[in-house]
């Protein structure tokens, strides 16, 4: 562990610029200030400056976050990327000290999200499934019809979209929409909760960066006991 207690008043010291890096490279899937995600960010980085000042790591505190285990561990690996980018010359150095600090609260809030699971009901198996749409070329999103909430996606996705793609899982689906082309979105989301047929329709994504893609889609309803997904398959024309 590093003992670097002016790298701990550096990373306090930046923090504004660091997450003002982060937000500008993820756009509409960065974090809200009041969300889980948000706190999450916040916890590690006094995590990490209690760490490089003492030269030894506590315990991270974790108690009480509800926060998505795989889009936390997008966000952090962002925060880390802005805070070498805001670092420049010094940019190795940050690096360096703040990997094995990723390891360490990574291995933490993976402990802490397995132990609620295992509390809760039994999930079935899906690693199959993933695997193979996460082989897909075309875009893959998973997108709850109600909330208009991302609950997956594949790699083609993220690089579509200019994020990582965990960093999508829970971001609202319209935000990577331009404002006058959500109705198309909407009006298909609406039919896939009344139980319509798979459609095609040419629709527009919004990347981080602001540009508009044209895509042609299809969307399947997908529906269980618990609850209905609308699972859209998109390529770029």
């Amino acid at each position: 562990m590093i003992h670097n207690p002016e790298l701990a008043s550096w990373l306090i010291a930046q923090r504004g610029e660091i997450e003002a890096v982060m937000t500008q490279r993820l756009g509409p899937a960065a974090p809200r200030a009041d969300a889980a995600e948000a706190e999450v960010l916040r916890r590690f980085r006094s995590f990490a400056a209690a760490a490089l000042k003492r030269g030894t790591a506590a315990e991270p505190a974790l108690d009480g976050i509800r926060a998505n285990e795989r889009r936390v561990t997008a966000l952090l690996a962002a925060w880390s990327d802005a805070a070498t980018a805001v670092a420049g010359p010094r940019s190795n150095a940050v690096e360096e000290a703040l990997q094995p600090l990723l390891v360490r609260f990574r291995s933490s809030l993976r402990v802490t999200s397995s132990g609620r699971r295992s509390r809760g009901a039994p999930r079935t198996s899906r690693r199959a499934v993933a695997a193979a749409i996460d082989r897909v070329a075309d875009i893959f999103l998973a997108i709850d019809p109600d909330s208009g909430r991302i609950v997956d996606a594949n790699p083609a996705a993220g690089a579509l979209l200019g994020v990582a793609r965990d960093a999508l899982l829970d971001v609202e689906a319209m935000s990577f929409v331009p404002p006058n082309a959500q109705n198309v979105w909407w009006t298909h989301l609406d039919a896939v909760t009344e139980g319509a047929e798979p459609q095609r329709f040419s629709a527009i994504f919004q990347d981080a960066t602001g540009v508009a893609i044209p895509v042609e889609c299809t969307i399947t309803r997908f529906a269980t006991r618990n609850r209905t997904l609308a699972l859209v398959l998109a390529r770029p024309l």
